[in-house]
């Protein structure tokens, strides 16, 4: 887990000394510490600088869990699991996960924005502080999250001091070479802006286009009784109110109706997003861009650069105003549709590109869009003739459910998709086989059986051929996972029969060919398991594809140890590492560790690979039933545990797992790829003198190491250890 996902400060911070000193003394004091004031105070923002200061403090670093966007409270747990950097496989509830993974760890969590959840928020806030004895949590919210031993920082607008030293900063960045020419002006446009942080960087935010006393003539003369607000609202409120109103009317038009159709995204936003939803006769396509432009300008709108490149987003006060003039124009109906109509389209172009060179950006692409995702599943599933969109959309994802470390929350999409009847039997095959391959990977085989079966009988009463292979595919997984070698490689070749009369090539059928050579490296045919991996790398480097090539890698792997060639070995590991570790990808990671470790130990170093088991084990927790219960997925493990004891003792083995088991999952990443470059020393226990046999991971000798791989399916051969 990475110590910190706090993002990068865009503007420089100002003033609030004495609150940010308050705020650093009552998290040394407090494990509880809630910043509330009114919307557009500056709450986030005091909260998260105030975070990066004290990081230092926690070994475990800081995280922030954003969730100002999330509406649904069931996906709360899930939520924080991610802004912890947490990958559970498995069918546990995620709060058990969240308090068994935050047990241990002296950790600070950051709540932003969770006053619309607080009802959700409490309980769990208050199990976690129970549970976890090393944990703080600094929340900031419209309001106390009310659990005991909470303490509250309320935070009032900035003085007047700080107040100018903020707007002058932001004009000065508005306006290079800003000199207010009346400094009596700023000080009042302050003071009638209450001094709060987001009004005053509006106000800023107009300087380009008019004068500081334009600005406060305009404010004074036109907007003072401008939407004032609710009968009984704090006067603050309104001011807050009527700063966004005063900077809505200074708006053109097309300004308006744009900050207006933003309001539908619910997270970060693409221009070709913008341009699709929100255009119109009134808003062209080709205006889009720079009616974007003037917003941002305003700081109305606000740019974010991250791994998905550059995105878009709006303070939620300022969605918020732009929602009500979007309902005030009868269009959030229509302009929800619009939404959902281009994520699903989205989604569907991202499950084509992941196989493909994009793959990397594609995950991190679909991990930026995910709460507007979520959205879309939601208005699908709220509108009954739309479920054939929700089984469809929930379906498509898997690539980011499977191959990006989200099952649990692909489980809760599918689950809820199915539930509802949709009379499209395409759309619901897929999101059974899909929710099956969730399932399997969890370790809940009864599911994943039930899914299969209602999917095998839907196939066939619909004739649909290509879910019928799926079917036959993931029947044949759960068969591998179950020690039923020979049953597993008659449905994975008879799934990958079928994909080849349907035309059908993807990372699914991929992964069924890397699943069918582990099925036949287990029934001792080592040549055919090879080089079906070794076609498999090789489409793989054509096309771009990384995430299934890391399996296939990780097959190659083993075929270089039973060949005493352990330096490839660990090459070849190493990679399966970092791609693993890049998509999330937990199952491919704890594999890829636990066969290092057997490498490691063959390669004379019985501490290094009892610390990597430690850590593989702390992994499996997190993954389910560790290496699936299973006895052939199991012997590496078994050999290199044996072999290590006996080299160690069992005593300092034990405190060499121990060691690992503390690891976190970043440090085991940098600890298994430390090692990549090291000697490959040869084993006696693993090959002897040249000619003689190897040893499989059961113990059995393998064949000499003079043999080479038979041909693939397509006739092309392939090097023994890739």
């Amino acid at each position: 887990m990475r110590r910190s996902n706090l993002p990068a400060e865009s503007t420089r911070f100002v003033g609030r000394e004495d609150e940010h000193r308050d705020l650093e003394r009552m998290l040394s004091e407090f494990r509880v510490v809630t910043v509330t004031g009114v919307g557009g105070v500056g709450k986030s923002r005091l909260a998260r600088h105030t975070a990066a200061t004290v990081e230092k403090r926690y070994c475990h670093g800081v995280r922030l869990a954003e969730l100002a966007t999330l509406r649904d409270p069931g996906l709360l747990d899930h939520t924080l699991l991610d802004a912890l950097g947490l990958t559970d496989h498995t069918s546990r509830p995620p709060r058990e996960v969240l308090v068994e993974q935050l047990a241990e760890r002296r950790l600070l969590l950051v709540l932003d924005g969770f006053e619309h959840l607080v009802d959700a928020c409490g309980p769990l806030v208050r199990e976690l502080l129970r549970r976890a004895p090393g944990l703080t949590v600094l929340a900031a919210g419209r309001r106390p999250l009310r659990v005991d031993g909470e303490a509250v920082l309320t935070l009032a607008p900035m003085a007047d001091g700080d107040a100018v030293r903020l707007f002058t900063d932001r004009a000065e960045a508005a306006v290079p070479g800003f000199r207010a020419e009346d400094p009596s002006a700023v000080t009042e446009l302050c003071r009638r802006l209450d001094g709060i942080p987001l009004a005053l960087e509006l106000a800023a935010g107009r300087l380009p286009a008019l004068t500081v006393r334009q600005v406060l003539h305009r404010l004074d003369d036109r907007f003072r009784l401008l939407t004032g607000g609710k009968r009984g609202e704090l006067p603050r409120h309104r001011t807050l109110r009527t700063a966004i109103g005063w900077s809505h009317e200074l708006c053109t038009p097309e300004e308006r109706l744009l900050w207006a159709r933003l309001s539908v995204f619910a997270g970060p936003f693409e221009l070709d997003a913008v341009e699709y939803v929100c255009a119109c006769p009134a808003l062209p396509a080709d205006r889009v861009l720079d009616v974007l432009a003037e917003l941002l300008a305003q700081s109305v709108v606000r740019r974010e650069d991250g791994p998905a490149g550059p995105r878009y987003r709006m303070l939620d006060t300022v969605a918020a105003y732009g929602a009500e003039w979007l309902e005030a124009l009868g269009e959030t109906g229509r302009l929800r549709r619009r939404h959902r109509d281009w994520h699903v389209g989205l989604a569907t172009a991202y499950e084509a590109d992941w196989f493909g060179a994009r793959q990397a950006e594609v995950a991190a692409c679909a991990d930026s869009a995910l709460p507007d995702l979520r959205a879309a599943l939601e208005l699908c599933l709220a509108e009954p003739d739309q479920a054939h969109l929700a089984q469809y959309l929930a379906g498509t994802l898997w690539f980011h459910w499977v191959g990006c470390g989200r099952l649990a929350e692909g489980r809760h999409w599918l689950d809820r998709a199915l539930a509802v009847e949709s009379g499209h039997d395409t759309a619901r095959l897929k999101a059974l086989w899909v929710l099956a391959h969730v399932a399997i990977l969890q370790g809940d085989a009864v599911a994943a059986v039930s899914a299969l079966h209602a999917c095998g009988e839907g196939a066939a009463r619909s004739g649909d051929a290509l879910a019928a292979a799926y079917t036959t595919h993931r029947t044949g997984c759960l068969a591998l996972i179950s020690d039923d070698m020979p049953r597993a490689e008659e449905l994975l070749g008879r799934a990958l029969s079928s994909y080849r009369e349907l035309g059908e090539l993807n990372s699914n059928v991929l992964m069924g060919q890397v699943e069918l050579a582990m099925a036949k490296v287990f029934l001792g045919d080592l040549e055919s398991a090879v080089s079906l991996c070794q076609e498999v790398r090789e489409v793989c480097e054509e096309h771009g594809e990384r995430w299934t090539r890391a399996y296939a890698l990780y097959v190659l792997a083993y075929a270089a140890w039973t060949r005493g060639e352990h330096g490839r070995a660990r090459r070849l590991l190493g990679e399966c590492v970092v791609i693993d570790h890049t998509f999330r990808d937990l199952v491919g990671l704890v594999l890829a560790v636990e066969l290092l470790a057997l490498v490691t130990a063959s390669e004379g170093d019985p501490a290094e690979a009892a610390v990597l088991q430690g850590a593989a084990a702390s992994m499996w927790e997190a993954v389910g039933l560790p290496l699936f219960g299973s006895g052939n997925f199991g012997a590496p493990r078994a050999l290199c545990e044996a072999r290590t004891v006996e080299l160690l003792g069992l005593e300092r083995h034990r405190a060499c797992v121990a060691e690992g088991r503390g690891l976190t999952q970043e440090a085991t990443v940098e600890r298994a790829l430390a090692g990549r470059e090291r000697p490959a020393a040869e084993s006696e226990a693993e090959a002897g003198p040249e000619g003689t046999p190897a040893r499989r991971p059961d113990g059995r000798r393998t064949a000499p190491d003079t043999r080479k791989p038979a041909g693939s399916p397509a006739g092309k051969g392939g090097e023994a250890a890739g």
